[in-house]
């Protein structure tokens, strides 16, 4: 199938893609979601034994597809997909609209987020706050000192929040090294010096520095919570475009908020 890219994304540009799976329900659209499966994919959401999972599987694998191709004149259903040594997944097509362009997923209970750039490194990371139970020993085992300490500190009724802030912050910014838990959670602080910002220290063993990433952190939602990480270019300040999305069906865009971001 011949098709032509109907987005154009720059150096300095971040698209968000936010597919609240819960709301599609059109069987045709499902239907034509699962055609753009490749048959390793639909073997694998056959594998999922509750229905939640293979809808929001199926709704991942297809937004991905179908998204990459409105940058680059690539079918749906042909884009191939690498893992590194880690396992996070890259374009493994070499058309000259796909070259250079970084992705990144990340999903949970009803919703799915896809992070599109171009020549740098990206990581996301949602949570439903209201599903997501996380037990405030996380931080003492898992966090840094100074994480930890915060977290001590916060008023019970802000608990479950500060620690899934700290949480979708260090999950966006490990997926954006492409190196998963090879990191440890200790050796990097995000802290917040105000209500709208964010800043990231990085132990040198981590061979890193935070000023080579910018973070934003926005609530697509009452029950969700969302974190981004971008590397920095040589160009100006990274706009970030937000679209809600049914894959295969359209999309449009979606007013967020950033509720923290490191540019503050």
């Amino acid at each position: 199938m011949s098709i032509s890219p109907a987005l154009r994304i720059g150096a300095d540009d971040i698209d968000l893609w936010l597919a609240f799976y819960d709301g599609i329900e059109d069987a045709g659209t499902l239907a034509d979601m699962g055609a753009l499966l490749s048959d390793a994919e639909r073997r694998q959401q056959a594998r999922f034994h509750f229905a939640d999972d293979r809808k929001r599987y199926l709704v991942t694998r297809a937004l991905v597809r179908s998204v990459l191709s409105h940058y680059a004149a690539v079918d749906a259903r042909d884009w191939v997909f690498v893992a590194n040594e880690y396992g996070r997944p890259a374009i493994g097509n070499r058309h000259p609209d796909g070259q250079g362009l970084r992705f990144n997923l990340s999903h949970t209970r009803g919703l799915v987020v896809l992070a599109v750039g171009r020549d740098r490194e990206l990581g996301v990371d949602v949570e439903n706050v209201a599903a997501r139970r996380v037990s405030p020993d996380i931080a003492a085992a898992f966090f840094s000192a100074r994480e930890a300490a915060d977290v001590a500190a916060t008023p019970a009724a802000r608990v479950h929040d500060r620690l899934l802030e700290y949480w979708t912050f260090k999950e966006a910014y490990i997926k954006a090294r492409g190196m998963g838990l090879s990191l440890p959670l200790d050796k990097f602080t995000f802290h917040f010096p105000h209500a709208r910002a964010v800043r990231l220290d990085v132990d040198p063993a981590l061979d890193d520095h935070g000023e080579r990433w910018t973070f934003w952190q926005y609530r697509p939602g009452a029950d969700y919570l969302l974190a981004l990480c971008a590397q920095k270019t040589a160009g100006g300040p990274a706009a970030v475009t937000l679209r809600e999305v049914v894959p295969t069906a359209g999309f449009q865009a979606f007013a967020g908020v950033v509720e923290r971001t490191s540019d503050a």
